[in-house]
């Protein structure tokens, strides 16, 4: 009896061989075209990373602002090539420091930002004229953005010059990481918002990072991870077309957040998909013209879910891997995860050692030489094909219940990732899936270690930074600026100007999302089961 063949990581047969059978009737005009050229299977740039690599972003935050920025300088002169700010969890939710709600989440998975003068503080050395920043905050993504501006303004740099991306991406939160605070109405106008005003202030600027990234870490597999990024990016372009916005005028500007796993073959597979599916969506559907709109421009970071506790430094192998699979499957930016990220954040060595595995790609091997070294390859592009076909069908899924917000009203995309993560555990705690170090291959005593240490004092130093700036403000025009954004949420005005006013003011974030919270609520999911 033939032996079952294996399958992918979502679900899709691996044969031991393939042929030239496997690509019979395949098209390559059609289905590959020349890089930089409509469908992009091929990348999004006609010479790819020829002419110089991909962005060297890596991941950083933690603390207080001035610790942040410390290592931001180290990363600088270290050869990074862009900022990427992780900011703590009651900055990501919309809370100042200071909060009951925040009680003991103060800097701990990123750094804690309160108003102008931390923002300030993160970037102080920084010439922001000169760097990319990329922003992984979402709710209140439009209050960091302005704070940025902010500095950016303080520095002289003006707002034309700004180059960045802000996550952005709510949609993904109410599916998979819960880092939300209003409905999806108003949650939606909001993104719409930042489209038009980053159009007309920051023009440079990437005004939303579409995120696959966390439902992969929460367990969806590739074509899940694909076809529910996707959908809420159609969910995005549709927004924008209903607020009034050409598609065009905003489309350029969209980018993409995928993980990359060690499923090396695979993952390669998925990205080229992912560029041919939105490619045809944004001109078929969309009718956008530019072939700037018709690209799928993507970070990606290593596997975080991937990484072990149990003999860490094998992560550096697995970590490598990962990155290796981004490159060939043609990221625009990369971070790399450092090797101790399961057990607390990077020290200043694992940070540098995993731009140090970029660098080693980037500048001593040849996989820079030419553009998609696998095309043409039967088995990458059967599984190209195949990843297509499989997130094709999910997304008609999700088209079928009414949308993205639909289905997620539905808890269509939350249990089909839980179940994928549910069988993926099941599969590693009875040995059919093998983790390095985990369930195989383990050492009967594991090696010390020791990891960063957050300062528990910085919860009561951020709170009595904020009693300062509440002393020595001006609280009449703070109060004036949250009465006229207020206004501007219960009407149809972009409430990114009235926003930008209060921060200016010095007002704080919680003090912006709590006048927000009050006009448009909180968003509260409804339990299926």
């Amino acid at each position: 009896m033939a032996a079952e063949p294996r399958r992918t990581e979502s679900g899709l047969p691996i044969e031991p061989v393939y042929g030239p059978e496997t690509l019979a009737g395949f098209d390559a005009a059609s289905r590959l075209g020349t890089p930089g050229q409509y469908p992009f299977t091929r990348g999004v740039y006609p010479t790819m990373y020829t002419g110089k690599p991909w962005t060297m972003r890596q991941y950083a935050g933690f603390g207080t602002a001035a610790e942040s920025n410390a290592r931001y300088k180290q990363l600088i002169a270290n050869g990074t090539m862009g900022l990427s700010v992780a900011f703590d969890l009651p900055t990501q939710m919309g809370y100042d420091s200071d909060a009951a709600i925040s009680h003991g989440e103060v800097g701990k998975v990123g750094v804690a930002v309160d108003s102008v003068e931390d923002m300030n503080v993160l970037f102080g050395g920084i010439p922001l004229g000169e760097v990319s920043t990329s922003m992984t905050i979402n709710a209140p993504g439009s209050l960091l953005l302005l704070l940025y501006q902010l500095v950016g303004e303080a520095q002289g740099v003006p707002s034309n010059r700004l180059t960045g991306t802000i996550q952005n991406d709510v949609l993904k939160e109410y599916i998979a990481r819960g880092t939300y605070i209003f409905p999806p109405k108003p949650s939606l106008r909001l993104i719409a918002d930042v489209f038009q005003y980053c159009r007309a202030e920051i023009p440079k600027w990437n005004t939303i990072s579409i995120s696959g990234y966390h439902m992969a870490e929460a367990g969806a597999n590739p074509a899940q991870e694909i076809a529910f990024t996707l959908a809420n990016g159609i969910e995005y372009v549709r927004t924008a077309v209903a607020a009034g916005m050409d598609v065009d005028d905003f489309a350029p500007r969209l980018s993409f957040f995928f993980v990359s796993r060690t499923t090396l073959l695979e993952e390669v597979a998925k990205f080229r998909a992912a560029r041919r599916i939105w490619a045809r969506v944004m001109k078929e559907e969309f009718g956008a013209k530019n072939p700037k709109s018709q690209m799928l421009r993507f970070h990606t970071q290593t596997a975080g879910v991937q990484l072990t506790a149990q003999q860490p430094e094998v992560n550096l192998v697995r970590v490598s891997v990962q990155a290796l699979a981004a490159v060939l499957g043609g990221t625009q930016s990369l971070h790399t995860n450092s090797f101790d990220e399961a057990i607390a954040l990077p020290t200043e060595k694992s940070a540098r050692l995993a731009l140090r595995t970029q660098q080693v790609l980037a500048f001593e091997t040849d996989i820079t030489a030419t553009v998609d070294p696998f095309a043409g390859s039967y088995v990458v592009e059967a599984m190209t094909d195949e990843l297509e076909a499989a997130a094709l069908e999910l997304m008609a899924k999700v088209e079928d219940m009414g949308g993205a917000v639909a289905a997620i009203e539905q808890g269509y995309q939350k249990s089909e990732i839980e179940r994928t993560a549910y069988r993926i555990q099941q599969e590693q705690d009875s040995g059919a899936r093998t983790v390095v170090g985990v369930n195989r291959f383990q050492l009967a005593a594991e090696e010390p270690y020791e990891p960063l240490r957050v300062d528990p004092a910085i919860e009561a130093q951020q709170a009595e930074r904020l009693a300062r700036l509440r002393a020595d403000r001006d609280s009449s025009a703070v109060d004036r600026s949250l009465t006229l954004l207020r206004k501007a949420a219960e009407g149809t005005d972009n409430v990114l100007y009235p926003m930008k006013e209060a921060l200016a003011a010095r007002a704080t974030v919680g003090e912006v999302c709590d006048a927000l919270r009050g006009v448009w609520g909180t968003y509260v999911p409804v339990d299926r089961f």
